[in-house]
């Protein structure tokens, strides 16, 4: 493969995996910091780490840190034993989706809920992906709202990526690395460690490549350790949740199995096996129990979900970019189908924001600034007018159409439903 075509597929499927679709023909411009092809990185030092079994797998945890950090996110029972040893997980939760450059709407969210003054103390809050970027800073509240206004819109693709593929991924997400090392100090887990102990909980989907199931991270626990390994191990987590297979290269994880094996894991995107988290998939397809004790749910999907004309070209870069688009918009919108369902059944309050009609501008390039800008103010500006969740018109504008089985989102009540007044998104705007 040329390392022009390299480059044309990896922006293509950047553009469309990361921040779902850059307009068809969009080029990187300045993200192309150094276009040079890398090599091939050598073989590592102790490469018979990534030999292990299934059982080996199992039993490991991360290298020189405590058990119980993380749980297969697809196990009812630890996720319930999680949940059950949070006494905070009563108080509302909130679940940041996947999204790349568009997760400048939730943090726009949180910013103008904070004005509001009513954002809740969310008792357990998720994130996946670019959600995983968003949830740290959303967990410390109102001190976490200038350092994701930053992240989301004073960066640019070169903050992100450089073109240079290897035998892992098609770009060398360096950047994002080094601001995640930069934002993710020690400081910010101390703040988490603090929240932590009050009985609330963090957590961060990561895909484990070799086993093929999604890990869930509690972070506020690794945050609690306090150590330096500690550190480095939430910064990797977040980095690998934000690693889109293929586009980006996955994040090596220290590990030890039971009988003493040292692992080399290989962890990447949490997209992959879910654009959101709120419990384990079996679940919410009906086929597990789960007791979720809270009785409100805020979920921020950071992405466009209605489908989008564009005649794509016969050419791998235009049906691939078309192709993955559809696929992650049809993934989602399946999920909260089926999520809506979960809510039904347990008796929560389902509350969802997403990017709807409301907001029309499109984006040039991957993580194009002023796009961000703009998606930022949006969301902000919703956060703070009350307009974010819930069904009925916007302030002076008309809702988004919506097919009869979608979730209503983005805009809040016109008038009260039945013995329900209209309420600001940080209490039950949306109820059964």
């Amino acid at each position: 493969m040329t390392a022009t075509l390299n480059r044309r597929i990896a922006l293509a499927l950047a553009a469309t995996l990361v921040g779902l679709g850059a307009p068809q023909g969009a080029s990187a411009g300045p993200a192309a910091r150094r276009e040079t092809v890398k090599e091939a990185p050598a073989k590592p030092a102790g490469a018979d780490a990534r030999s292990y079994t299934a059982g080996e797998a199992a039993t490991a945890v991360p290298l020189g840190l405590p058990e119980g950090l993380r749980i297969p996110a697809d196990d009812p029972g630890a996720f319930q034993a999680l949940i059950d040893a949070a006494p905070a997980a009563r108080d509302p939760w909130l679940l940041v989706s996947a999204g790349g450059e568009n997760g400048a709407f939730g943090a726009g969210i949180l910013a103008g809920w904070s004005e509001a003054g009513d954002r809740p103390e969310f008792g357990v809050i998720t994130g996946v992906s670019t959600g995983a970027l968003i949830a740290p800073f959303a967990f410390v509240g109102r001190a976490g709202d200038a350092p994701l206004r930053e992240a989301y819109t004073n960066i640019s693709a070169s903050d992100v990526f450089e073109f240079g593929g290897s035998d892992e991924a098609l770009t060398d997400t360096w950047p994002l690395k080094r601001r995640i090392d930069r934002a993710v100090t020690p400081e910010l887990l101390k703040a988490i460690a603090a929240e932590h102990a009050k009985g609330r909980r963090l957590l961060v989907v990561t895909t484990d490549v070799d086993t093929e199931r999604p890990v869930l991270w509690d972070m506020g626990a690794i945050a609690a350790v306090g150590s330096e390994r500690a550190l480095a191990l939430f910064r990797a987590v977040v980095l690998a949740s934000s690693s889109v297979p293929g586009v980006f290269p996955p994040v090596m994880l220290d590990a030890k199995a039971a009988d003493g094996k040292l692992l080399k894991e290989m962890h990447a995107d949490g997209g992959t096996t879910g654009q959101f988290y709120l419990a384990p998939a079996a679940a919410i397809l009906g086929e597990g129990r789960v007791r979720i004790p809270a009785s409100q749910i805020y979920l921020i999907v950071n992405n466009k979900l209605s489908p989008s004309f564009d005649v794509a070209r016969r050419s791998t870069l235009s049906i691939l970019g078309r192709s993955f688009s559809a696929a992650i918009k049809a993934q989602t919108r399946a999920s909260l189908a089926l999520t809506k369902g979960f809510a039904e059944r347990e008796g929560l309050t389902l509350s969802v924001a997403q990017i709807d009609g409301r907001f029309t501008k499109e984006t040039s390039a991957p993580f194009d600034q002023g796009y961000m800008r703009a998606l930022f103010a949006h969301g902000e500006a919703l956060g703070r007018t009350g307009t974010a969740f819930g069904p009925g018109e916007a302030v002076g504008v008309a809702a988004s159409p919506s097919r009869e089985d979608e979730i209503a989102t983005g805009t809040v009540r016109t008038a009260p439903a039945k013995g329900i007044a209209p309420e600001r998104p940080g209490r039950e705007a949306m109820r059964r």
